[in-house]
């Protein structure tokens, strides 16, 4: 049986049982929150122990913290979404004077980024419901996320991407079985016509920012980074995260997985949740710097593909996770996006543009002074570089050309010539 929950709109406050599907609140349109019965869960779960050294290493080590039921797929690619490495990059913390650096890498997930704990645990909700068809927008690394679960649970899966979005990412949704149409617009496009679509024909919907159970399959980042650094903290607000941000559900996601442990006794402060967004996709920034709670939609443009947005849907969600925390919003240049795409690479970390944001972040927040001599930082790296190669070529400096069997060519090409990176 799925944890007992109800839900509750992030603006209003007004509640509803968990017993039927809802998207958003049809008082004001607000995101729902999924409230968990966290005095049940306090009698019933030991804190010590939780979730015990035999757990499985996936998100679904925490299924008494999820609203879903088991969703079986054993021997899938299902079960392996989660429990992502983190790294101390010693070289780089030497390098920045961050002696408590962390890097919490998500490429190693079945479809190399972080949505795939999303997209899991809407299709395990939508197997749990009886959904046949799940649909979704996407510049790519949702899409794939959700073909890809989708796939190993054998759900259809129809994915409205883009046009421009990245070959890569086309690839996979299309490699995974997915049905694919490609829309001559943007995301916010797409966004509107698979709500069109789910309505009219009775799909179950997974857009991110719009079906509250995404941001339930990304707080599993948020319990992980307890576990694996903030457990045995007694000041866990000494810690930073710093997290790309688009339509806002990963900061949300990110945060309910912390506010989560915070009510169940958990984890007895909050660390301080950063945002940082492309300067030309930063409609939430921009909320944030003016105080306001009301997002104004922007004309993204950023090489950014999965944090180009020009209306985000999870804004004002994304906007309480950073103020509730003292955390800020930083906004970085596609050329420092990809100069950290570099310095990552340097250290053998590969990741696209959007993950390299938050280093991005992290770099213009040291460089300001912002953060304490002892401070404790998460950096979030949300997908792998693979997924955009044309951005990656840019990030880097061409390689020589020499001719078979010239060797004093060669010595001279390498001798002004000392790598792939600026």
């Amino acid at each position: 049986m799925p944890t007992s929950f109800h839900f509750r709109c992030a603006r209003c406050g007004r509640t509803y049982a968990g017993d039927s599907m809802r998207y958003t609140c049809p008082h004001d349109g607000g995101n729902l929150d999924v409230i968990l019965d966290y005095a049940a869960l306090r009698a019933q779960l030991d804190s010590r122990a939780f979730p015990g050294a035999d757990a499985e290493p996936s998100q679904w080590r925490y299924l008494p913290l999820l609203p879903v039921a088991d969703p079986g797929g054993r021997g899938t690619p299902l079960r392996r979404v989660g429990w992502t490495p983190i790294y101390t990059a010693p070289r780089l913390r030497q390098a920045l004077a961050i002696p408590h650096l962390f890097l919490k890498d998500e490429s190693s997930n079945p479809t190399a980024s972080f949505k795939d704990r999303a997209s899991a645990l809407v299709v395990a909700h939508a197997r749990q419901i009886g959904a046949e068809v799940v649909i979704t927008a996407s510049t790519g690394n949702a899409g794939a996320a959700l073909a890809g679960m989708a796939a190993a649970l054998g759900t259809q899966a129809v994915i409205l991407a883009p046009r421009r979005a990245p070959e890569a990412k086309i690839a996979q949704l299309l490699i995974y079985g997915a049905r694919v149409v490609l829309v001559d617009g943007t995301y916010d496009d797409a966004f509107d016509l698979s709500v069109q679509a789910a309505q009219a024909l009775g799909w179950y919907c997974r857009n991110t920012g719009y079906n509250p159970f995404t941001a339930e399959g990304k707080k599993t980042a948020g319990f992980e980074i307890w576990e694996q650094l903030l457990r045995h903290d007694p000041e866990p607000q000494r810690w930073h995260i710093f997290i790309p941000v688009g339509d806002g559900n990963i900061i949300s996601g990110v945060y309910k997985g912390l506010w989560d442990l915070q009510q169940l006794g958990w984890l007895p402060a909050l660390p301080r949740v950063h945002g940082v967004q492309a300067a030309g996709s930063a409609a939430i920034a921009q909320a944030w710097a003016a105080g306001r709670d009301e997002i104004q939609p922007v004309q993204a443009r950023t090489l950014a593909d999965s944090i180009a947005v020009d209306l985000p849907r999870d804004g004002y969600r994304a906007l309480r996770a950073v103020r509730a925390t003292q955390g800020r919003y930083w906004v970085v240049s596609d050329e420092e996006i990809l100069a950290a795409m570099a310095r990552l690479g340097r250290e053998g970390i590969f990741v696209e543009p959007a993950a390299a944001a938050a280093f991005a972040g992290l770099l213009a927040a040291h460089e300001q002074g912002a953060l304490e001599p002892d401070a404790r930082v998460v950096v979030l790296l949300t997908g792998s570089g693979l997924k955009d190669i044309a951005a990656a070529r840019r990030a880097v400096n061409n390689p020589p050309v020499v001719a078979p069997g010239d060797l004093d060519g060669l010595q001279a090409a390498l001798a002004t010539h000392s790598g792939g990176n600026p």
